[in-house]
């Protein structure tokens, strides 16, 4: 361990600065008092069976009914809602649109280069639907794992919720790595289908992801890959292989923008997802469909507080798991306005992330501790010169922040007003873990706090044993 990243450990131990939600934030909050959030905790511990059960019905929709809550006989491989009939994006669009939001705005997406679209949850249904259409056009047929390889462009979400739509399985892989992480992906899922772009933006230069794939391709997952579908992003030249390759727009010119929703098996498969690698070779972590709408969607709701107008955003990449639930499948099962940015904060825009939050108005921003490092060395003058007066509840994520971080996070971003949720999760997990909930848990710089509802969590040994 490096000399930092142990002083860092230790102030965070040795800190004891603690923060009480305002009473303006808990007068508004969902959940209001530690009376509520102990009562939620304690009806998991007590009775998970009934508690999964009442959430599963009042808060997801299911085509038929599930019987087993739980089915643990070969545990620790286990079963939630298994009878159950269901679609995620039936949850993340039809319904949404059926109580009469259809005019919503679902997602508001910012280029890097300053181009920008807006799409309501009918606008996004329609592309979801022309998509998913032309998927089954090129031989997609439900379970074929689909690999999506995208900048941060609306497609992407597109490509997902098309996959999901028709039942194919799709396994995300992160715009920015290789040629060869890809090919590893592409050979260990058997991924057959490949939805990419000619290219996306990033810190001012442009990543050519085409050529990637199709590297990958020639380095030896020929064998495997059937067809291609590129989107039209940056317009360079690229190579497209006859019969193999296909234009993302010539394909959806011509499409119903109507898909009837495949109906899905509590249990199918819904995406793989590879951890970094980081630890070791990269694995597919598999997440199915009805455990993982519902842990994502709840976890959603509890974390960030939604309320009706709120304008979320997220600035992760799809490419990894808190994309999936937190940009993509958490906001949208619960009807929230989700924006999505093709970039980062550059040295030709310093200030790109400030700009976007007045723009738009954000009211909640989850982003990451190395990005608040990067802001702090780059001065509070650049954040300053915007107005971030919308923003009511910040967000951190990936990676363990340090308490000197979080305290300039709340005072320069949050402004004093701000209460931060520091989630703790992992790409195994799908959705959030350890988070304060903001109406009701005291926070303290550098610390998760406490494990949501239905989660307990223990500090154990090497040997399993627990010393806390």
């Amino acid at each position: 361990m490096s000399l930092d990243k142990k002083n860092s450990i230790n102030n965070i131990l040795e800190e004891s600065r603690i923060f009480q939600p305002s009473k303006k934030f808990v007068e508004n909050s969902n959940i209001r008092s530690q009376k509520e959030f102990i009562s939620l905790k304690k009806q998991a511990l007590d009775n998970p069976i009934e508690f999964w059960e009442s959430y599963a019905k009042s808060e997801i929709d299911w085509f038929a009914p599930f019987e087993t809550v739980l089915d643990s006989e070969n545990a620790p491989f286990f079963k939630w809602f298994k009878e159950g009939k269901i679609n995620i994006t039936y949850n993340c669009l039809d319904r949404h649109i059926k109580k009469g939001l259809g005019a919503k705005t679902a997602l508001i997406w910012e280029g890097e280069p300053g181009d920008s679209k807006k799409y309501t949850y009918e606008e996004l249904l329609k592309e979801v639907c022309k998509a998913a259409n032309a998927l089954k056009e090129i031989g997609v047929k439900k379970g074929d794992l689909v690999c999506i390889y995208m900048p941060m462009i609306p497609e992407a979400m597109f490509a997902m919720l098309a996959c999901a739509r028709i039942g194919a399985p799709h396994s995300v892989v992160f715009g920015g790595f290789s040629a060869e992480a890809l090919k590893d992906r592409l050979i260990d899922g058997n991924a057959k289908f490949i939805i990419t772009a000619d290219g996306g933006f990033r810190k001012d230069k442009v990543i050519e992801l085409k050529n990637a794939v199709d590297a990958a391709i020639e380095g030896g997952a020929d064998k495997i890959v059937e067809k291609v579908i590129v989107v039209q992003r940056t317009k360079k030249n690229i190579s497209m292989v006859k019969k193999r390759d296909f234009w993302w727009h010539e394909l959806l010119k011509d499409q119903n923008n109507w898909c009837e929703p495949e109906i899905m098996n509590s249990e199918d498969r819904l995406f793989i997802l590879y951890t970094s690698g980081s630890t070791g070779k990269p694995k597919g972590v598999v997440h199915t469909t009805g455990g993982y709408n519902l842990w994502s969607h709840l976890t959603f709701k509890w974390i960030f507080d939604l309320k009706d107008d709120d304008i979320y955003w997220c600035t992760a990449d799809v490419g990894w798991i808190t994309g999936h639930s937190y940009i993509v499948y958490g906001p949208l099962s619960n009807g929230a306005t989700t924006l999505m940015f093709e970039g980062v904060p550059r040295p030709s825009n310093l200030g790109a992330f400030w700009e976007i939050v007045q723009k738009y108005k954000v009211s909640i921003f989850y982003t990451a501790p190395t990005a608040i490092r990067a802001f702090m060395k780059s001065g509070r003058e650049i954040p300053d010169k915007y107005n971030l007066e919308s923003l009511r509840l910040l967000g951190t994520v990936g990676e363990p922040i340090n308490p000197e971080a979080w305290i300039w996070y709340k005072e320069v971003i949050g402004k004093n007003k701000c209460p931060i949720v520091d989630t703790w999760w992992q790409t195994e997990t799908g959705g959030v873990m350890i988070s304060p909930l903001p109406g009701v848990v005291a926070t303290k710089p550098g610390s998760a706090t406490y494990p949501l509802p239905g989660i307990e969590v223990e500090v154990v040994d090497r040997n399993g044993k627990k010393v806390m």
